[in-house]
């Protein structure tokens, strides 16, 4: 499966089959039966994806009409995604960021409780998240409007408005703001991560500080234009 953004005018039949594509002129207004708004987002056999970059609507799509190419109406009768008809287009490390941390608003716009809407994934089998007190401290670990997957343990650390995915540690002293963690990653004691995406397995080493200095930052990571700190393990390591 690959995952694509393209813009297109598309035109349907009666069940919804692509006719035909081309670009919207400017100033353009629609046909009945035409949708101009795509999601950007394609599914096909990995196969025919390859080879050069193209354009997806007009070189690839195009080409693959007569196999059957289908549209999906999000948001209608048979394209209700949930019950929120919630989209968000992440197009950028900006907006995956504020995608991700919208779901910590008390009203969020995608509800992940909704009981009508089954979320069909495989999760791992971990232990349960918990929070104990640090080795040396003795301070109990702490979080605060936080999702903290299986496996997480905030271990007299701290843990303020972030994202923590499976089996993330959080060493004693250490804080994480404002910030998502990937499985497995892990921080060490004293560390201080504000803003951050982690990549997943990546270790932070004890009294580490990103996102508190963006001008050093941005000579060792990625730093989106919002400021949000981007860590991978092809970043990450002696200075």
């Amino acid at each position: 499966m690959r995952l694509l953004s393209f813009a297109a005018r598309v035109l349907l039949d009666g069940s919804d089959r692509v006719q035909a594509l081309s670009a919207p002129g400017e100033g353009e207004a629609p046909d009945e039966g035409e949708v101009w708004e795509t999601m950007g987002v394609c599914v096909f056999a990995y196969e025919r994806g390859r080879g050069k970059d193209r354009d997806l609507a007009h070189d690839l799509i195009a080409d693959h009409l007569g196999l059957g190419v289908f549209a999906y109406r999000f948001g209608e009768t048979r394209g209700r995604v949930t019950p929120d008809r919630f989209w968000c287009d992440l197009a950028s490390i900006d907006a995956y960021y504020q995608a991700n941390l919208s779901l910590l608003r008390p009203d969020p716009p995608l509800d992940l409780y909704q009981p009508d809407w089954i979320i069909r994934t495989y999760q791992g089998q971990c232990p349960p998240a918990r929070t104990v007190p640090g080795p040396l401290s003795g301070t109990e670990g702490v979080f605060f409007n936080s999702m903290l997957a299986a496996g997480t343990v905030i271990s007299g650390g701290g843990v303020n408005h972030s994202i923590l995915y499976p089996q993330v540690k959080i060493e004693d002293g250490a804080i994480v703001e404002d910030s998502i963690l990937f499985q497995g990653v892990q921080i060490g004691a004293g560390a201080h991560l504000r803003r951050c995406i982690i990549e997943k397995g990546i270790a932070i080493a004890p009294g580490e500080q990103i996102g508190l200095d963006l001008k050093r930052d941005r000579e060792r990571f990625l730093v989106s234009p919002d400021g949000v700190v981007v860590v991978t393990g092809d970043s990450i390591g002696p200075e």
